[in-house]
């Protein structure tokens, strides 16, 4: 059966949840359904995505991400990012105003505050889970929050942040090119990684020869296009996990020959077993 034609939205992300010094986590909650894709757009806060059920697919310029329930993705302020829901999700969105002394990763200066400027897969803690569906969030036309709301989001907001800044980060996330050519290829990869096996097969009508697009590869990505497009099956490998799906299936959808070989795939990838690395998706 034909997919259904995407949904396209605008950016949820109007000034009612914009964060301030007096207010400075702010929490949102969207149903949104399956194929609903969020147009490219960025906002001067930081940002936390994370869906308490379904997968959403989280684009930037540098990179694409694949975020199911037991993962959550940092956006730094000002980076571009797009969201296409790969299965319908009810999508949590912290938005965190950043300036010394407010509460969010990015408040405290020195070494750590580095590692808030890029975008990351974080693992989300039960701790972490738990205050963010606790958190009251905004509606758009709902009225404004209870003295009592806001006396709950002041105790929990620090809470809140100081558990996402012990939240360990994951090896996920795809690197994307600049490069037209390179960049019309990766994304049919993710579209659908495996209806080709060999570069040869996929540069096909893409204006490049095979050499060509292995030294794009190197170059722009700093890899070959077997590890890179290995970090594509790895993602969406965790988005069958998440969907219950058993590693042998799983190792089968993916083009492996035995869950073995799909096992030793993860283990070079992110140094433990599918049943650890996926048992949280």
């Amino acid at each position: 059966m034909p997919r259904p034609p995407a949904v396209l939205v605008g950016p949820q992300t109007p000034q009612l949840y914009a964060p301030t010094a007096e207010r400075p986590l702010r929490a949102k909650h969207s149903q949104l359904a399956a194929d609903t894709q969020v147009e490219p757009h960025s906002h001067p806060w930081a940002q936390l995505a994370w869906s308490a059920t379904g997968v959403l697919r989280l684009t930037t310029r540098g990179g694409t991400y694949l975020v199911p329930p037991s993962r959550a993705l940092w956006i730094p302020p000002g980076v571009e990012h797009a969201v296409t829901v790969v299965e319908s999700a009810e999508l949590c969105t912290l938005y965190l105003h950043q300036r010394p002394g407010c509460c969010g990763p990015g408040a405290r200066k020195g070494p750590v505050e580095g590692r808030w400027q890029l975008c990351r897969v974080l693992e989300v803690s039960d701790l972490l889970r738990a205050l963010m569906l606790a958190l009251p969030a905004a509606s758009d036309h709902g009225p404004q929050p209870r003295p009592a709301e806001l006396e709950r989001e002041k105790l929990i907001g620090p809470l809140l942040a100081d558990e996402l800044k012990r939240a360990a980060p994951v090896p996920l996330g795809v690197p994307m090119p600049q490069d037209k050519r390179l960049r019309t290829l990766c994304e049919a990869v993710l579209d659908e990684p495996t209806r080709h096996d060999t570069l040869g097969d996929w540069v096909r009508g893409i204006g490049a020869s095979e050499r060509t697009v292995a030294r794009l590869f190197r170059d722009e990505l700093g890899t070959s296009f077997g590890q890179w497009r290995q970090q594509v099956l790895l993602a969406r490998a965790l988005t069958l996990a998440a969907r219950k799906r058993p590693m042998s299936e799983i190792a089968a959808e993916l083009g492996y020959t035995s869950p073995s070989a799909f096992s030793a795939m993860v283990r070079r990838s992110v140094g433990a077993p599918p049943s650890k690395f996926f048992a949280s998706a």
